[in-house]
């Protein structure tokens, strides 16, 4: 089971928010850098990392610090946030990062998350965020009425190698992830599943590991870590166990 620790990037600060809501949104004293550093020090191997300044512009505004993650501390890091050309998924390959993740620009146009996912083989991560069901876009802000199952059956040969669903009701609310959608979404899916939003406890993280054998590849960490609800130390043991 992989544990993705996460790291979201606004002002150049590390930032939880609540239900994907701008407007509430925590800030931590860590920087983005020093909490990468932390995550390796106690033995974690991935890190999921979205660069909000990204979601909300389109650009790669974060890049250096991606960048200076990648040089010291050779983590596997899988990046998302307003990743919507060809140009940003180069910048962030060539900087040494392991995923791209692909949101709203892949939903708005498949074909684009086909031709990346053919130009950058075994790069390509596709997040889908979803509110009740419905695939929500441009940083949850736009609500679509499409379903994410249909969705994800349209585009299940594309070739994507990693998918992250996100309950978007759940996220940064610690009320514990929808794993019962995210188990419906792993049957459909081609790729191996990640799991995204509200985890509370290490029981959660325990849960998950019990679906290993149901196409679910890991479980994103955030905000139950820096409030102190799962210590790091709690957390690494079930990498091994």
């Amino acid at each position: 089971m992989k544990i993705f620790p996460a790291i979201d990037i606004k002002d150049k600060k590390c930032v939880r928010l609540i239900k994907g809501d701008f407007d509430n949104k925590t800030e931590y004293e860590a920087s983005p850098i020093d909490q990468a550093g932390k995550y390796k020090d106690h033995g974690f191997k991935n890190l999921h990392i979205v660069d909000l300044d990204g979601a909300l512009t389109g650009k790669t505004i974060n890049l250096n610090i991606i960048k200076k993650i990648v040089n010291k501390y050779d983590l596997k890091i899988e990046i998302g946030g307003g990743v919507r050309n060809f140009d940003s998924i180069e910048k962030y390959i060539d900087v040494g990062v392991e995923k791209v993740i692909l949101g709203s620009a892949a939903i708005k146009n498949k074909e684009f998350l086909k031709e990346a996912c053919n130009k950058f083989s075994n790069k390509i991560a596709l997040g889908l965020d979803a509110k009740k069901g419905n695939l929500s876009i441009s940083g949850w802000k736009e609500n679509l009425n499409i379903k994410t199952i249909d969705f994800l059956k349209d585009v299940k040969d594309h070739g994507a190698s990693r998918l992250i669903y996100t309950d978007i009701d759940r996220d940064g609310t610690k009320e514990s992830p929808n794993f019962e959608e995210t188990l419906r979404v792993a049957e459909v899916s081609s790729c191996p599943v990640i799991i995204s939003g509200g985890v509370s406890s290490i029981n959660d993280i325990k849960k998950a590991k019990e679906l290993r054998n149901k196409n679910i590849e890991g479980i994103i960490v955030g905000k139950a870590i820096y409030d102190g609800d799962i210590k790091l130390e709690e957390l690494v043991k079930e990498l091994d166990a």
